[in-house]
């Protein structure tokens, strides 16, 4: 005679396996649409032009002045100060993140914002480049009091 026992928190530990199992299966024949509806689904990448950055910026419900533009090239720095890890969790809820381009040369790219409401001083839109490709991206106050914003809404 054989006899077998099974416990209740072994019937739970498989069910919880066996669960997990059909969740996994479900996201990989999806193709990961599941995952994928979560992330912004804003094109950030076919940027060469003043035209593609001023369209981006349209897209995105800011008018600018085209002949406010101003560019500079600069070395993103590979250790994150204070400021610039604040500014990257503004990047990243617009689903960016700027330490992947550490050492990396980058364009900022500065337009003066037309239509912004709710604030009477100078507002500017920048734009942060890297081989065609938006990485980083905000609206901002001039003023050092002032504010700075993610262009993209989550």
């Amino acid at each position: 005679m054989f006899i077998f026992s099974i416990r209740a928190s072994s019937v739970k530990f498989f069910g919880v396996i066996a669960l997990t199992m059909v969740l996994l299966l479900g996201i990989l024949f999806s193709g990961g649409a599941v995952l994928a509806s979560a992330e912004t689904s804003v094109d950030f990448s076919g940027i060469r032009t003043e035209e593609d950055r001023i369209s981006f910026l349209k897209e995105n419900g800011i008018e600018v002045k085209k002949e406010s533009s101003e560019s500079c090239d600069f070395v993103m720095p590979e250790n994150f100060d204070r400021v610039l890890l604040g500014y990257n969790e503004i990047q990243k809820s617009q689903g960016l993140d700027l330490s992947k381009y550490a050492k990396k040369k980058v364009t900022r790219y500065t337009y003066s914002v037309e239509n912004y409401e709710g604030y009477e001083g100078e507002v500017k839109a920048t734009l942060l480049v890297y081989r065609n490709r938006i990485i980083g991206c905000d609206i901002s106050s001039a003023d050092p009091e002032g504010f700075v914003k993610p262009i993209v809404k989550a």
